[in-house]
């Protein structure tokens, strides 16, 4: 009789190590597929070493396109900003360091905003801003379904940040000090 009941309980071990086994593996590619989604990033490296990067959650483009003239976080979270180097946005000097970046999208151009806040899941807040700089707007040839940020080294101590979103593609530049 004890080897049934130990055959019984082992079962019951067998099928709970097999539940948390599949739970975790379940739990695990669930988490993998979301920071996928999550966080996109852009790099520009300058002549000199120092980096230049942006972070940002690459959100599914609309078919009706982006309100405007409102400020705009994709996916309800900031870019973020992160310079090795002093950089020229316009004619304001950012200091090296960690900064959050916003959107405002109108209808003959976008503006970039750098705000001195930190945290991305903060909402916008005006009295923060840093920079702000007029972004060139273009029609791309085709349309992209989720939104792309990207670098593009242009000079030794320029990069020009470039935003793709449905049809539209916006570019900024930076210069390093």
């Amino acid at each position: 009789m004890n080897c049934a009941r130990y055959l019984k309980k082992s079962k019951w071990i067998g099928f709970v190590v097999l539940a948390l086994i599949l739970c975790t593996a379940l739990s695990t590619l669930a988490l993998a597929q979301s920071d996928e989604k999550q966080s996109g990033s852009a790099v520009c490296t300058l002549d000199d070493g120092k980096q230049i990067s942006a972070r940002y959650t690459p959100v599914p483009a609309p078919r009706a396109g982006l309100p405007t003239d409102k400020v705009w976080s994709p996916g309800g979270s900031a870019l973020t900003l992160f310079t090795e180097s002093t950089l020229m946005l316009g004619n304001t000097p950012i200091s090296a360091g960690a900064y959050t970046m916003y959107l405002l999208p109108g209808k003959k151009d976008w503006t970039l905003i750098v705000s001195k806040n930190v945290n991305v899941d903060q909402a916008y807040n005006q009295t923060q801003d840093l920079a702000r700089a007029s972004m060139t707007i273009g029609t791309l040839g085709g349309e992209v379904s989720e939104l792309k940020v990207s670098f593009g080294h242009i000079a030794p101590k320029k990069c020009e940040l470039n935003v793709d979103f449905g049809k539209t593609k916006a570019w900024v530049e930076f210069s390093a000090l």
